[in-house]
């Protein structure tokens, strides 16, 4: 048996059956069977602790997107917001620029 291996079910707990001795069940199948069950136990909390890292990690993620979310939507209000505010002096004021880094500042 692994140690990462779960090897009990509730039907195998419920149908377990010991022999007994004249003293009661016999001591050494009593042993095996909860060195089982402690495996198992053992097995179940590291699943557990693996699985809720994974939770708190996809959490942590989706906590990161939503950010850049609300960060993707501001700018995007912002670019909608600063095309409007753009008048026709602004791009006369652009063209002439660009027309003097084309011909030349002295002209």
């Amino acid at each position: 048996m692994r140690d990462n291996e779960i090897v009990l079910t509730p039907e195998t707990l419920l149908n377990w059956d010991f022999k007994v001795d004249a003293r009661g069940y016999r001591p050494q199948e009593v042993d095996k069977a909860l060195d089982i069950v402690i495996s198992d136990y053992k097995a179940y909390d590291r699943k557990i602790r693996s699985l809720e890292n994974q939770i708190d990690e996809l959490n942590s993620e989706i906590l990161d997107l939503k950010h850049k979310l609300r960060n993707a939507k501001e700018s995007i209000e912002i670019v909608k917001n600063v095309d409007k505010e753009i008048t026709n002096v602004d791009l006369l004021r652009r063209i002439s620029q660009l027309e003097k880094i084309i011909y030349g500042k002295d002209e």
